[in-house]
């Protein structure tokens, strides 16, 4: 393929659109294999789908197999790859910022996926994990009940409570109180202390952290949990 068409089959990936197949050497499917991680990365962006690019990992690992190359084809490849530099370059850059976007602005709250859920166990009961003293107004505290752990905190002097683990793989949280967020040790994946996802880096952002039922009685506060694995 010359030049101008290895452009264009990399446009249509990283607009979307589904390109015209053709047999690829080495160097253009390196550009291509770039192009579909490019367009998957990008945060939040649902076209095209992970069936199609699925798809054309697989259409290009059966075009690309067992395809010789001969030497005038090598030399003719050249200047592509001379020409092709700038692009790929300008590629990766572009990949760049928008990670580096993606990692240090926080998912828009008015996104659907941002709204969080409640856990409510069929059975369980009321079980304490602080008294109310420990919690002082603007406080995290973390417990662990076995069964269910999180972090209850007081907000103008109501007590709130999230799930300690991330909604991405299950990690176990841990309060970062120099930053003031809930940190997971996978995927720079942080969250407020409300559970709203601040930083991660996948291609689309964890969902938020579900609350917990808790109340606060007689100088102790309680979670509802249940008493057994669920």
């Amino acid at each position: 393929m010359n030049p101008r068409g290895l452009r264009r089959y990399v446009d249509d990936l990283l607009r979307g659109r589904r390109p015209k197949s053709f047999r690829p050497d080495d160097f253009e499917a390196a550009q291509i294999r770039t192009a579909i991680e490019l367009r998957a990365s990008r945060p939040g962006d649902d076209a095209p789908s992970q069936e199609f690019l699925s798809e054309l990992r697989g259409r290009l690992a059966e075009q690309i197999s067992d395809t010789p190359v001969s030497s005038t084809q090598k030399r003719w490849q050249a200047p592509r790859r001379t020409v092709l530099v700038g692009t790929s370059t300008a590629a990766a850059a572009a990949a760049v910022a928008v990670t580096a976007d993606h990692l240090l602005t926080p998912t828009p709250q008015t996104d659907a996926h941002q709204a969080p859920g409640e856990i409510v166990p069929n059975t369980g009961s009321w079980q304490r994990v602080a008294v109310s003293n420990a919690v002082p107004d603007g406080g995290v505290h973390p417990f662990d009940l076995g069964f269910v752990n999180g972090f209850v905190r007081r907000v103008s002097g109501r007590v709130e409570a999230v799930s300690g683990v991330c909604t991405h793989q299950g990690c176990k949280l841990w309060f970062d109180g120099a930053n003031d967020r809930l940190q997971c040790p996978c995927h720079t994946t942080s969250f407020t202390v409300d559970g709203r996802v601040i930083t991660h880096q996948l291609p689309i952002a964890p969902k938020p952290l579900p609350t917990l039922q808790v109340r606060e009685v007689e100088g102790h506060i309680e979670v509802f949990a249940p008493d057994r694995p669920v």
